[in-house]
């Protein structure tokens, strides 16, 4: 029941969004070089939050990532976003939180970076932190978190496969009428242009990958990984089913995705990949309501080596980042557990049966 069922990722509920191939952990990681980390914190009644960090090791040997922005729609706090949408890059790795800790955490970042080998002499940095708002569940106005907490995500941050659901910046947060969380998918492509359908299997995995010209080694495949930050409105749907939840106790409240790929992309490109990914969300019954911030960050890890890839081959792409942002946000839900938390308040995870029984029909 939606109580007690165990956690589990759509392709092990047997939900297979697309035909493309998944990266081996179907997730961020799956990008070689990005690792993933997260604090919790769930203290008393009233205290259901965390951050999560999106770590880039190509960092520690280069000052910044060519990277792309698309806002959806600007009700959010994101710090670092004018910097990073004039000149198409980052500086420092993402990090996720609640909406009134962003600039503490922000502030912690800046202390991190500035303390790393090579960077005695730096005198200006742009820290990116980006945010949803969990006050339903947690006293957001006590604003909890602490530079150890952001250091601790940072600092035990790992390549494997990411905690899902109510962990780090998604502890507290809550999507479509259910309990939201942190999701994560990925994908490769191999030039190919078609279609992929979605479907329910049985069995699967969740990523995808593509070949040809202006990948990363411009012969390999180029993996394409997302991570997302659950928070928004709208009715949940499943392979286009719909799963109606809890009607919003606020409409809004946010959705951050990020995107990182290997493939060699520049700024403007990774703008393009940042919009599908912002589109993607309607694909499981986003309202995109006028109160809620959405927001795509899209960075690449290739070394700057070659030209980016032709405009002619950006489909494939687009269609690895749309299927990874869907699964990756159904993933956020399933792996979602009922949390109640401030005033009482209690957000119900989706009950797995119900899904399936819904698929079925």
């Amino acid at each position: 029941m939606e109580l007690t069922q165990v956690p589990r990722r759509a392709r092990e509920l047997g939900i297979v969004v697309g035909s493309r191939e998944t990266g081996p952990w179907n997730a961020i990681t799956d990008v070689a070089g990005v690792r993933v980390g997260h604090t919790t914190l769930v203290e008393g009644d009233d205290i259901r939050t965390g951050v999560t960090a999106i770590v880039p090791d190509q960092l520690d040997h280069r000052r910044a990532l060519p990277a792309g922005l698309f806002v959806g729609n600007g009700h959010g706090k994101m710090v670092g976003s004018t910097q990073l949408a004039e000149l198409g890059e980052i500086e420092t790795p993402v990090l996720l939180t609640a909406t009134l800790s962003t600039f503490r955490v922000a502030d912690a970042l800046v202390s991190h970076m500035l303390e790393r080998p090579g960077r005695e002499s730096v005198q200006s940095l742009n820290p990116i932190v980006a945010e949803t708002n969990d006050g339903y569940l947690s006293d957001i106005r006590a604003r909890p978190i602490t530079a150890e907490h952001v250091y601790a995500a940072l600092e035990t941050a790992s390549a494997g496969l990411p905690a899902e659901g109510s962990v780090g910046a998604g502890t507290g947060t809550g999507a479509l009428g259910f309990k939201g969380g942190i999701g994560t998918a990925s994908r490769s492509f191999t030039g190919d242009t078609g279609t992929a359908p979605r479907s329910f299997t049985g069995a699967g995995t969740a990523s995808r990958s593509f070949t040809g010209a202006g990948t990363a080694s411009r012969e390999g495949a180029v993996t394409v990984g997302v991570l997302v930050q659950s928070n928004f409105s709208g009715v949940l749907r499943v392979l286009g089913v719909p799963i109606p939840g809890r009607p919003a106790e606020q409409i809004g409240n946010s959705c951050v995705i990020v995107v990182a790929t290997d493939g060699r992309f520049d700024a403007r490109q990774l703008s393009r990949l940042a919009r599908r990914a912002v589109f993607a969300m309607g694909r499981v019954g986003a309202d995109f309501a006028g109160g809620s911030g959405d927001y795509a960050i899209a960075f690449s890890t290739a070394e700057p080596d070659g030209p980016p890839l032709p405009e002619a081959e950006l489909e494939p792409a687009f269609a690895a980042v749309l299927e990874a942002v869907e699964e990756a946000l159904l993933n956020s839900l399933f792996m979602a557990t009922t949390t109640t938390g401030f005033g009482g308040h209690t957000k119900i995870a989706v009950s797995h049966e119900r899904v399936l029984r819904a698929l079925r029909l």
